[in-house]
């Protein structure tokens, strides 16, 4: 049997020892453990060591030759005489056609009405004593003439009397009853002429109004060519502000015959352009202020609203001494209601037909006369800038007659 193994006996531990006042891990071991520790602030840390460089000199670029160009000394300056700018000549002027008379010479414009009333009449008349038939040709000749009933039958009653009293037995003499009766139906005696005086401080003040496609911004280029052949100092107000060519066209009207023009921008205010133009002929002593409106058509309320507010305001810088109404003759009877609501709105006091030379009723200057009361002071006979003549009733019978 084996002997039994004893285990070796453990080595004897040592004994601890008192470590308290000796430096630990990461401790200086010269500063005892109990005392004091310093503040994060105090600890001084290393300082990396300061390398001194030399300082870097960097070579500059060898300078440039540069070729100074030797300075001149300046010569005298010898004026140089100024060449002389001659004025642009003045442009040229019309000359305007004499307006008296003017019906007269331009009575052969009126040739179509002269073949369905005048002619038609004197061969009715020229023999004398007419049946109840021949009456009623003569009726329908002044009705499809234009005349309307109200003047026809007025003309008929005289007709009838006159034809009593006298013994028409020629065509001549029934012209001369014809003629009598016709002039007393136009109303001689009323004032035709236009207002264009002006007043002790201010110019007298026309306005132009219409619907679209009368003529009317070319009736009033034509105003102003009468008026400066009578004399007068012309401003015009392209109050018609709607129309981009309305301006255009009064300009090239003006420069014709030496007037002035006031615009303004496109689409502004046409009172405002209205009562400029008035300012301007104030200012530059004009003696007349010829205003054209924007063409309206008379069943648009909002429209011929601002054309009365376009005299209202007109009339607080100086007084309308004439709205002229342009109307189209050959829309005949039909031009009647619309003449009538200009009348309502701004109280026109004369009325101007154009194309009158387009048309075989020529009796519409019958009829608008007696259903609004005022005088057709103006007739167009043709698209010539002197065409546009001074109404006159013997003038215009006798062009109706032949």
């Amino acid at each position: 049997p084996k002997a039994p193994v004893t285990p070796p006996e453990a080595p004897e531990r040592p004994q601890r020892l008192d470590t308290s006042g000796l430096p630990a891990v990461g401790d200086d071991a010269t500063i005892p453990r109990d005392a004091p520790k310093r503040p994060i602030a105090d600890v001084r840390l290393p300082e990396p060591p300061v390398v001194e460089r030399e300082p870097v000199t960097v070579p500059e670029p060898p300078a440039e030759d540069l070729d100074v160009a030797p300075v001149e000394t300046p010569e005298p300056v010898t004026e140089v005489a100024q060449p002389v700018v001659e004025e642009a000549p003045a442009p040229q002027l019309d000359t305007i056609a004499p307006t008296e008379g003017r019906l007269d010479r331009l009575r052969g414009r009126l040739s179509k009405s002269q073949n369905t009333l005048g002619r038609s009449m004197l061969g009715l008349l020229g023999g004398g004593d007419l049946d109840e038939d021949s009456w009623e040709e003569v009726e329908d000749t002044l009705l499809i003439a234009d005349l309307g009933p109200v003047v026809t039958e007025s003309v008929i009653t005289s007709l009838r009397a006159k034809m009593a009293s006298s013994r028409v037995r020629t065509e001549a003499d029934a012209r001369a009853v014809l003629r009598e009766v016709l002039i007393a139906e136009l109303q001689p005696d009323l004032e035709r002429s236009i207002r264009a005086l002006p007043h002790a401080d201010k110019p007298s003040v026309l306005l132009v109004v219409g619907v679209n496609g009368t003529g009317k911004t070319t009736t009033v280029g034509k105003l102003a060519r009468v008026l400066v052949a009578d004399g007068r100092r012309v401003v015009l107000g392209a109050a018609d502000t709607f129309r981009a060519a309305a301006a255009d066209q009064l300009q090239s009207w003006a420069s014709r015959v030496g007037a002035q023009v006031v615009r303004g921008p496109e689409g502004a205010d046409p009172a405002s352009v209205a009562f400029d133009a008035v300012d301007t002929g104030i200012a530059t002593g004009a003696d007349v202020v010829v205003v054209d409106t924007a063409g309206r058509l008379h069943t648009k309320t909002g429209l011929m609203d601002e054309l009365g507010k376009v005299k209202r305001v007109v009339s607080k810088r100086a007084e309308v001494d004439e709205v002229l109404l342009v109307l189209d003759a050959t829309i005949g009877q039909n031009s009647l209601p619309q003449a009538r609501v200009f009348a309502e709105v701004v109280d026109i006091t004369g009325v101007v037909l154009t194309k009158l030379d387009g048309t075989a009723k020529g009796g519409i200057v019958f009829r608008v006369q007696q259903e609004l009361g005022v005088p057709v002071k103006l007739v167009g006979l043709g698209e010539g800038p002197d065409d546009l003549a001074p109404f006159e009733p013997a003038a215009f019978v006798d062009a109706l007659l032949g």
